[in-house]
């Protein structure tokens, strides 16, 4: 019997958990992107291959790029086994059929196919009935044949049905089927197939190639064309061939400590997520809620360049957009629906996953006259799983702002159960320190107004978030100066921030010449705490000389002055 020859796909090999050596050539990165020397020493197995000898002296191998290459092939695989598909559905069963019911009518249940109801033996039997049949009964007519056994007495019988025949009348025989096609003929027609196929493949591939081709083989049908792997994008960009891959990847790496199984299996579980979610048909869709955008709100960049997102949830003291937004269990729905939705527009407006891109953001959140419980709780709680499950490593920096004393006492009691990792990425400030702790990761010239910076109008001719701003701290009880040069035929322009107020404020021009006369531009007067929070002021001159800003600290307590100013060229006289 000859061997019939079978084509298989290579196997995938097997998945293995690869753990990052510690090297010393190599520190980790700021955001910890090899895990910590004492879980790598006791988790990475001994090698058992050997390699060649060798003079030359090895390049030393980058920890994260072997972890990622092998989450690379891992990837790969379950792209060509098509894993990045939600489950299918399971099939609804039918209802079982009820004991009862069948118990009830024993009666009605069908008699045999192939097996007729004896006729009685007073009805006349036909030629056509009683002549014998030719042809061989079918096996199943044979049940039908007279048994042996006696009929039990009516009183004993089961409440089966059952099926007695009559000896004396024949059993009416069921049509036959046609006569099936000669031995002769199939063999022509296989023989014509066989050679038709033949034809074909040396038109393919030539004679020879059919020559060596054994029978067997030329019997055996063509495998099916297995269906190509799916393309799987995320946040746009392709889990695998794109330079813009490796960030996407390292993300659920670093989420995942660099176990490779660990983090395949997470990216596995988001991508589904998001299919199921409907990520992108939600992009296109319009949630009705414009009044949210003064909740949350992408605003300005820190020092090391991430984009910045705002979360002012004091803004749901209103009674009217809290309802709105959390008012029953289909709004709260739709609130999950806009925060998803305006996180990933942020992703796709705001982050760059290329080579050496900014992947992630700062968050701000101010906690000032916050809801503490309510509606909102339930959905909050989702939203921060979702948030974590499939959005991993896209905060740098979470900032909470105005933090009321019971929530800095709560973080100091959880402080102990959080890794080094995730508290190196969380501050907190209170009330008087707020703008204070901002400004250490974020210019004050891209701060709003609203939570102590010094950010102009959209629409200001004179100062942008380019134009860069000073910071001075002013002692308590002591005066600080700052002066601006002028040049002649010029226009001064300034502004100015004092957090904490309670200091008094003046300007003046001061001409280079010894004979000139002193210019009063802003008299002296105490900043109050509703005052406007930024003081712009300007002076056009024509003559060289200086302008000079005079504040004077009143209180026991350091202040901080925020001032920015710009010389712009001009004609005229003052």
């Amino acid at each position: 019997m000859a061997e019939e020859t079978e084509s298989k796909a290579p196997e995938a090999p097997p998945a293995a958990e690869v753990v990052v050596p510690e090297t010393e050539e190599k520190k980790p990165e700021a955001e910890e992107a090899v895990p910590p020397a004492d879980e790598a020493a006791a988790t990475v197995p001994e090698s058992t291959s050997l390699e060649e000898e060798s003079n030359v002296v090895a390049e030393p191998v980058d920890p994260q790029k072997k972890v990622l290459d092998e989450l690379k092939q891992l990837v790969q695989a379950a792209l060509s086994n098509n894993e990045f598909n939600p489950p299918p559905a399971p099939a609804k069963e039918e209802p079982p059929v009820k004991e009862e019911e069948e118990e009830a009518k024993p009666a009605e249940a069908p008699a045999p196919a192939t097996v007729e109801e004896s006729k009685p033996s007073s009805e006349p039997v036909s030629a056509q009935e009683a002549k014998p049949s030719e042809a061989p009964a079918p096996a199943s007519v044979e049940e039908s044949k007279p048994r042996s056994e006696p009929v039990p007495a009516p009183a004993e019988r089961s409440l089966e049905p059952e099926v007695v025949e009559d000896h004396a009348s024949p059993v009416k025989k069921e049509p036959l089927p046609p006569p099936s096609q000669p031995a002769e003929e199939k063999a022509a027609a296989a023989d014509d197939a066989t050679t038709k196929t033949v034809k074909a493949i040396e038109e393919a591939v030539g004679p020879a190639a059919v020559e060596d081709v054994s029978p067997a083989a030329k019997e055996a049908p063509a495998p099916a064309p297995t269906a190509p792997p799916e393309e799987v994008f995320i946040w746009g960009v392709p889990l695998v061939g794109d330079e813009k891959s490796d960030a996407v990847l390292l993300k659920f790496l670093r989420a995942r400590d660099f176990k490779v199984k660990d983090a395949l299996a997470m990216l596995k579980d988001a991508v589904i997520w998001r299919k199921q979610f409907g990520i992108e048909a939600l992009l296109e869709e319009d949630l009705g809620l414009p009044e949210l955008d003064k909740v949350v709100y992408m605003h300005g960049i820190d020092k090391e360049g991430h984009p910045v997102c705002y979360n002012v949830y004091g803004e749901f003291q209103n009674k009217e957009l809290y309802e709105k937004a959390f008012g029953d269990a289909d709004k709260r729905r739709k609130f999950l629906k806009w925060r998803i939705q305006y996180l990933e527009k942020g992703i796709g407006e705001h982050l760059d996953f290329t080579p050496g891109g900014i992947s992630s953001m700062v968050q701000v959140t101010d906690l000032r006259n916050s809801p503490r419980l309510g509606k909102h709780r339930q959905v909050t709680k989702q939203a921060v799983t979702l948030l974590q499950d499939n959005y991993p490593e896209f905060i740098s920096k979470k900032v909470f702002i105005n933090v009321p004393w019971w929530y800095l006492a709560v973080n100091r009691m959880m402080s102990p159960f959080f890794t080094q990792r995730t508290k190196s990425k969380f501050v907190f400030a209170g009330p008087s320190k707020s703008a204070e702790t901002l400004f250490k990761y974020i210019a004050p010239e891209q701060v709003p107004v609203a939570f102590g910076g010094l950010l102009s109008k959209e629409k200001d001719p004179d100062f942008s978030t380019a134009d860069v701003v000073t910071d001075v701290s002013i002692k308590p009880s002591s005066k600080q100066t700052i002066e601006i040069p002028a040049t002649e035929t010029c226009l001064i322009v300034w502004e100015l921030r004092v957090l904490g107020c309670e200091v008094s404020y003046g300007a003046e021009f001061t001409p280079s010449a010894e004979d000139g006369y002193t210019v009063i531009v802003q008299k002296n007067r105490k900043l109050a705490a509703d005052d406007e929070p930024v003081i712009k002021g300007s002076f056009k001159t024509g003559e060289p000389g200086k302008v000079v800003l005079n504040l004077e600290n009143l209180t026991s307590k350091k202040k901080l002055l925020l001032y920015r100013y710009k010389v712009k060229s001009s004609t005229g006289s003052t």
